[in-house]
């Protein structure tokens, strides 16, 4: 792969009206922007990341989350770019679009995950593959029935940003392929998915990621497989940066882990001397939650740079699609030592704390019930109570379309696009539970 064909800001469905015009925003400036004000963006702050939605005390949602894994994107972005324009010069500015293309990627590479943390992901998938979808298998394709099977947020991701939905324009939120790309983890089909069911687009957007990869001179390693743009991997470190850092410090929020403990773990990251020196520093502080972020700021920026070292020492095998695994994987033995026991620490204690466990249950009713409700609407639209429910999803879903997999795919879009606050009180008013103010 070459830098020159990879780093392009031609739009998606506005590919007749593209100009080499400088204007005084960049394109990927523009696909940041766009993000920011869009609505699935704006649903984030209402969908849990790891912990219920807070109380008292807050902890991270979806947006927030999102909003991190940008401003950390763009730093690693930043640190690639210096190193890329030392190496290679920087004709016509192009490493300089890195560091806005990774923020704005970072900014949408969870737009498509459902209600109720991951669980809803593994909800959605299990409706097809052990609950009531099992019997449509049999009206579907195979890749079709692997789409459901393995409903993946990052393809769910993709479809947001590039599906025309009805009323909306071709080319979805029309964003840069560079962007496209930067945001496709597992850059295979679902027939690929494997054992951990991950996948990067559906059935549905196959031609699109097809056309985007050929424009950017991605190729595809086997049928149905394609090598990564080199930029997912800064999206992925980002992304790894700070879910593992910033579940640690919310869950010593929540008073999950205590605080000798965490200050432990994010020591942990620090050599001899420079602990001494973070620990000095760290005491002038009397309130254990700034304690916690002090440390946290400096994992964080300790990680960035190993990670951007670690990307530019690899870029020929990542560009040659060879390298493998994340740039985490590479940092240096203290580092990674440290992310393990971080790692570690958070499935013993804190992806089992009875806090999650409670949304992931409750999380698991809510959404299995309106897949029944929803499915059952959009394959048998003339009863009449599917006439009533067809009347609350969004016009922009088609569940009208001919092929079973286009219906059940506009029931997937509008649950997967609920906060877990509209989940919650349809659910309840489906069953009866509530009903509007009289």
């Amino acid at each position: 792969m070459e830098w020159g064909r990879l780093i392009t800001d031609r739009r998606l469905g506005l590919e007749e009206y593209h100009d080499d015009r400088r204007h005084t925003r960049s394109d990927f400036q523009r696909d940041y922007d766009r993000l920011i004000f869009s609505s699935p963006f704006r649903r984030l702050q209402n969908k849990t990341q790891v912990f219920p939605l807070p109380g008292s005390i807050f902890v991270h949602n979806r947006l927030t989350h999102s909003l991190e894994v940008s401003s950390v994107g763009r730093s690693l972005g930043h640190e690639i770019a210096l190193g890329l324009k030392e190496r290679h010069g920087n004709s016509d500015g192009l490493f300089d679009n890195i560091r806005d293309i990774v923020a704005a990627a970072c900014l949408c590479h969870d737009l498509g995950n459902p209600p109720f943390g991951h669980s809803g992901e593994k909800t959605i998938s299990a409706y097809f593959s052990e609950g009531p979808g099992q019997e449509l298998q049999r009206r579907l394709t195979e890749r079709q029935w692997a789409d459901l099977i393995h409903f993946e947020g990052n393809a769910n991701s993709f479809r947001l940003l590039t599906h025309q939905f009805k009323g909306r324009r071709n080319g979805g939120m029309a964003m840069t392929y560079s962007t496209l790309a930067a945001v496709v983890k597992y850059p295979h089909t679902s027939l690929h998915a494997g054992t951990k069911g991950k996948f990067g687009f559906f059935e549905s957007e196959d031609e699109i990621y097809r056309r985007v990869a050929s424009t950017l001179g991605i190729p595809e390693i086997q049928p149905g497989r394609f090598t990564r743009h080199p930029l997912v991997y800064v999206v992925e470190a980002a992304d790894d940066i700070c879910y593992q850092i910033m579940d640690i410090e919310d869950a010593h929020k929540l008073r999950i882990l205590d605080t000798g403990h965490v200050i432990d773990l994010f020591l942990g990251f620090m050599e001899t001397g420079a602990r001494d020196k973070c620990l000095r520093s760290m005491n002038r502080l009397d309130d254990p939650n700034e304690k916690i972020a002090y440390l946290r700021s400096i994992v964080i920026g300790k990680l960035v740079e190993d990670s951007a070292r670690v990307f530019l020492d690899n870029e020929e095998a990542i560009l040659g699609g060879r390298y493998a695994g994340t740039l985490l994987d590479g940092v240096d033995n203290t580092l990674r030592q440290a992310y393990a026991d971080c790692s570690a620490t958070a499935w013993g204690k804190i992806y089992n704390a009875r806090e999650v466990v409670d949304i992931e249950i409750a999380g698991n009713r809510i959404i299995t019930y309106l897949m029944d409700a929803l499915v059952e609407a959009v394959m048998n639209p003339e009863r009449n109570s599917s006439r009533l429910l067809l009347n609350i999803i969004p016009g922009q879903y088609d569940t009208r379309t001919g092929s079973v997999y286009g219906r059940l795919q506009s029931a997937l879009d509008h649950v997967s696009g609920m906060t877990d606050v509209y989940a919650l009180d349809l659910y309840r008013k489906l069953n009866g539970h509530s009903l509007p103010a009289v």
